[in-house]
């Protein structure tokens, strides 16, 4: 565990731009103590996790287990999410992961909505929240 928390902070320190020195300065400790975290010779304590996930702008879920084995994509910042891959049947059907139902409290026999951007790609969401955020938008048109 603890070599995943430091191959987290170095991993997403990177994927950001920033140097030890600028995330030890952010954090306010010593750059030594950022180089430790990520070789693994120590971890943050509550506080400066807390402090280190809100300074690398992800979850401390993610921070402390993220694990990118299998997808090799770099740790999602906070509010970004990967549930991982599904495959699509013959005909066409997906599961949605039981992590992304339960987050976005998809249930059995909710319509939901596939929007595709040829330059973007697939988005998928629930009918009734989009059609109310619909509504929403006409009223404040129509005001």
């Amino acid at each position: 565990m603890r070599s995943m928390i430091g191959s987290n902070i170095q991993s997403r320190r990177r994927a950001i731009g920033l140097t030890q020195e600028q995330l030890a300065a952010a954090l306010a400790v010593a750059r030594q103590t950022v180089a430790k975290w990520e070789a693994g010779d120590s971890v943050p304590d509550l506080a400066n996790a807390g402090a280190l996930a809100e300074a690398l702008d992800v979850s401390l879920d993610a921070l402390v287990g993220y694990d990118p084995q299998g997808t090799m994509l770099p740790m999602p910042p906070r509010g970004k999410h990967l549930f991982g891959t599904v495959t699509v049947g013959e005909r066409g059907q997906i599961v949605i992961p039981k992590q992304a139902r339960e987050l976005f409290g998809i249930e059995a026999g909710d319509a939901l909505l596939v929007l595709g951007d040829e330059e973007q790609g697939l988005a998928i969401l629930k009918a009734d929240e989009f059609m109310d955020r619909v509504s929403k938008l006409r009223s404040m048109i129509d005001r």
